[in-house]
Formats: structure tokens, C-alpha cells, sequence
């Protein structure tokens, strides 16, 4: 009689899979909970421990953890001399291995938990019991996932090859237990306070396939480090799936309204940075006051709101071809309005980060890790460096301005006036050059940039930059401060009159 071995943390179903295992005639063998809830469900089941003829013990930390389990996992049926040796010990072998791990990251993401209730949660012999029938996957069908378990049933039931199968579920057993085994990694090392430990391993599962990637001749694939968190979190409300480049101009309309969140705001973004941002009255305020910075280059572009989209805002925003809109909600008259467009994707959510999430970006050979950018930009630990101090109203606007730069592929510039920016200079490679490019932009648009506020990512590392400011019009500039020649630009800002801050840090993107 073929048996079946079920241990999982997880009973989602399981009846049904037991169910289906007996009717094929498996014996089933369990452990623990998983034993109680299958007798619970009418099922006959075998404990462990009759299996291998010792008790759990331990708090049941040790029950799979013995010779007879991993020797009807591991042996191989192809090999006489292996089939020979369990026999002789008295081992029967195990065709089905059903096990999903604690739940590691559940707990460990709990406000408050204690570090031993974490610690408790770290599996031991369930890895092992995985680890030991995938290697064996030639004879022995592994299955991790919940999800697996119809077309498991089938598989058996049909009978035949199903060698390919048993393949791929030993391919996901590996990659979940390197995910998990990274999940405690990664807490351990915040327990201790290393950000950056001397062994970095990152795991993530495929949230879903994509058409392509930034090009069509080029496969993709979304991956997620935990599901139903960041962007995979998102619920969409309408439109076909989202695209590569969806993401990743998702992620630049979420870093660029992050800062303004408390506030409504709106982010236009194309190419992974805003082509208009403004904070107003309403959704609707705000949209048009960023929609007026570029509104040619906001075709084809994603929209973000820090509030809650109504009929009227969607009604207008209709009116623009747009990839994306992304809300925490949506009222059902607009979901109606923008689904009215079968092509825009509706997304809902605030697309929230774990706390500690680090910011990791691919190089050849490698990756380069660092912290996330922090969210709250605020004006604290200003200097003033010119001879005159700028207006309450130019420091409202300066400090909007040293928000929305931000978000801005760097070398960035941007002009402001009264909550919405109306001119931005994007990855260029001079500053004098994004100070040109925003000035261009804002008086292209019909935005008179006499008077306007200009944020800077980085510092000037020459005059020119604020005489091209100056010719503007510009009247205030937020800035970091620290180029060798800041006495220089300092001095260039008051021969034009110009209010000067420094922030001390730098806003790069690069």
C-alpha cells in the first residue's frame, strides 16, 4: 500500500486532499495538529510515532527527525542494494510528502512579538522532511503549496508519467525552503543590529508571469519577497494586466507621492518619474494642477492620488489616455467611469513597504544594497545662506519643491509655485542643463516661472546654474549645500536676489 506522509501548518484544504489520497488507496501517516484535524474530518491516520517507533518529545520539536522517515524518503527504488537496506530495518517507503512550513514571517511580523515566540516558529523538520523528498523526486511526490494540491490529485489519479511534475514541485520545495531559510536570516541579523551582514540572501516568489519586459522581444516576470505586500497588494479594479513598465513607473508615482501622504496630493509619472506633481483641495484640484506642468507628456502615463478618487476626478481624467491609476480607494461611480476604458488599469491600495525594507539594484556580478530613502522630507535642519531669508510663502514652496525633487531621476530641477510643480528638469547629465530643461518645460507649458521656487537635488557646483535660475525669474532655491564653490554660488544668488537654503542632504535618484 502506498502512504503519505502530511504534516503542514497550514490546513487549508487538507481534508479534501486526504479524502482524495484514501480513495486511491494511500495510507496516511501524520503528525500532530495535522493528525487531530484529519480525525477530525472522519479520516484514518497513523501517527508518527507508530511509525517510528519513538515518541515525540520536546514540546514536539523532535517527531520527523528519525532514520525510518528519512530512510523511506530517501531511498531510492531503482537501486536494489537501497530497497534492501530499509527493508532490513524494518522502513517502508513514503511515495507523497504533504508539509508547509511554520509560520515563520507571520509571527516575526507581529507589533510586540517576543523574540522566543519568533524563534519557536523556526521549523526544523519540515525542511528536512522537504529537502529529503524532493532530492528523491524521482520516486517520491513533494508538494509544498496548497494551491498544488487538485492537480496533484489528478496527476495520481491519471496515473501515467509523472515524472515532469514530481520535477517541478521538488523546484518549488528548494525555492521555498531557500525563502524561509532567508526569512530567518534576515531576522536574526535584525536582532542583532547589522543592516548589512556579512551573507545576504535574498528570496522572493513569482507573484505572476508578464507579456514582456521593457521590450516585447525580452520574457518577464514580477517577483514578490511576501504576498499581498508592496505593489502585489494592490486589488485592480479594471483594465488588462499590468505590463513591466507598469511597475516601474508604479514605483515611481508611489516614491513620488509618499512625501505629500496626510496631504492630497497627485503624482503624474511617465518613465518612471513625474511629469507633474501638485497637492490642492480635492482629487480633482490636484490633478489638474499637476496635469498643467506637461500635460503633453502625461499621454500614456501613471497616476497616482494620496486620496480617495471620485466620480468627478475620474470623469475628467477619462478624458486622457492613461496606463495607470492608482488610489487607496475608488468610489463605485468612478470605478464605472474609468472601467468604461477597457485598457486603463484601475489599481487600489497604498502599496505600503515593510518597515526595514532595503533598497536593492542590480549590477553585473552583483547588487548594490542599501537603506530606502526615507519617506518624511521636511524642513528641519535648514540654513539659510543668502543675505535675504525667503517669504513664508517662498518657504511653503521651497518645501514643496524639496519634496517633489525627490522623486525626480537626478541631475533634477524643479520649479514650484503654490503646491504644484510647473516646470522639472529630469537625468540630465549637467545641473545647468535641468535648470534649462525646467525653465524650457514650464514656459512651454504656459507657466510664467517669474517668482517660482526651484529645488535641487543635488548642489551646484558652479554659478551658472543659479544665473540660469535667475534668468528665469526664479526668486528662491532649496539646495544641500556642499560643493567647493559655495561661496561662489551663494554670492551669485545675491547679486540676483535670491533667498538660499541649504538642507544638508542630498536627494539623489539615480
Amino acid at each position: 500500500m502506498p502512504s503519505a506522509l502530511l504534516s503542514v501548518s497550514n490546513k487549508s484544504g487538507l481534508a479534501d486532499l486526504a479524502r482524495g489520497l484514501v480513495a486511491l488507496g494511500f495510507d496516511l501517516i501524520s503528525t500532530g495538529g495535522t493528525a487531530k484535524a484529519l480525525r477530525d474530518a472522519g479520516l484514518a491516520v497513523r501517527d508518527i510515532s507508530e511509525v517510528t517507533r519513538f515518541p515525540e518529545m520536546l514540546d514536539g520539536r523532535v517527531k520527523t527527525l528519525h532514520p525510518v522517515v528519512h530512510g523511506g524518503l530517501l531511498a531510492r527504488r531503482d537501486l536494489p542494494e537501497h530497497m534492501a537496506v530499509i527493508a532490513e530495518h524494518g522502513i517502508a517507503p513514503i511515495d507523497v510528502v504533504v508539509v508547509n512550513l511554520y509560520p515563520f514571517r507571520e509571527t516575526a511580523a507581529r507589533p510586540g512579538v517576543r523574540p522566543e515566540d519568533v524563534i519557536e516558529q523556526i521549523d526544523i523538520g519540515g525542511p528536512s522532511m522537504l529537502r529529503s523528498a524532493a532530492k528523491n523526486f524521482g520516486a517520491v511526490t513533494v508538494v509544498v503549496d496548497p494551491a498544488d494540491y487538485e492537480r496533484v490529485l489528478g496527476a495520481l489519479t491519471a496515473g501515467g508519467d509523472q515524472l515532469p511534475l514530481r520535477r517541478e514541485l521538488a523546484a518549488k520545495v528548494y525555492a521555498h525552503t531557500a525563502a524561509y531559510d532567508a526569512a530567518i536570516s534576515g531576522w536574526f541579523a535584525e536582532q542583532a543590529g547589522d543592516r548589512f551582514p556579512m551573507g545576504l540572501t535574498l528570496a522572493f516568489e513569482r507573484g505572476q508571469s508578464l507579456r514582456y519586459g521593457e521590450n516585447p522581444h525580452q520574457q518577464a516576470a514580477f517577483y514578490v519577497d511576501a504576498p499581498k505586500a508592496g505593489l502585489s497588494g494592490l486589488v485592480q479594479k479594471g483594465g488588462k494586466e499590468l505590463s513591466f513598465n507598469n511597475f516601474l513607473d508604479l514605483e515611481g508615482a508611489f516614491l513620488a507621492t509618499d512625501p505629500f501622504l496626510g496631504e492630497c496630493a497627485c503624482a503624474i509619472v511617465k518613465h518612471t518619474t513625474p511629469c507633474g506633481l501638485a497637492t490642492g483641495a480635492n482629487a480633482l484640484d490636484a490633478y489638474r494642477k499637476a496635469l498643467a506642468c506637461d500635460p503633453v507628456s502625461a499621454f500614456g502615463s501613471v497616476i497616482a492620488f494620496t486620496v480617495p478618487v471620485d466620480a468627478a476626478t475620474a470623469l475628467v481624467i477619462s478624458s486622457l489616455f492613461v496606463e495607470c491609476i492608482v488610489a487607496p480607494s475608488f468610489s463605485a461611480e468612478a470605478v464605472d467611469i474609468l472601467g468604461a476604458k477597457k485598457n486603463l488599469r484601475v489599481l487600489e491600495g497604498t502599496a505600503s513597504e515593510r518597515p526595514g525594507a532595503l533598497d536593492v539594484k542590480r549590477v553585473r556580478g552583483g547588487v548594490l544594497v542599501q537603506e530606502k530613502a526615507p519617506t518624511v522630507i521636511d524642513d528641519r535642519g535648514w540654513r539659510v545662506v543668502s543675505k535675504r531669508a525667503p517669504t513664508a510663502a517662498e518657504q511653503t514652496d521651497l518645501l514643496f519643491a524639496w519634496r517633489a525633487v525627490a522623486s525626480v531621476k537626478s541631475n533634477a530641477i524643479v520649479l514650484a509655485r503654490n503646491g504644484a510643480t510647473i516646470g522639472i528638469g529630469a537625468g540630465q547629465m549637467s545641473r545647468v542643463d535641468a535648470a534649462f530643461l525646467a525653465a524650457h518645460k514650464a514656459q512651454g507649458a504656459g507657466h510664467a516661472t517669474t517668482g517660482a521656487a526651484l529645488g535641487s537635488d543635488a548642489f551646484f557646483p558652479f554659478r551658472d546654474g543659479i544665473d540660469q535660475a535667475a534668468s528665469a525669474g526664479v526668486t528662491a532655491i532649496v539646495q544641500p549645500g556642499g560643493s567647493v564653490r559655495d561661496a561662489e554660488v551663494i554670492a551669485a544668488a545675491d547679486e540676483h536676489g535670491i533667498a538660499m537654503v541649504f538642507t544638508g542632504q542630498r536627494l539623489f535618484r539615480h
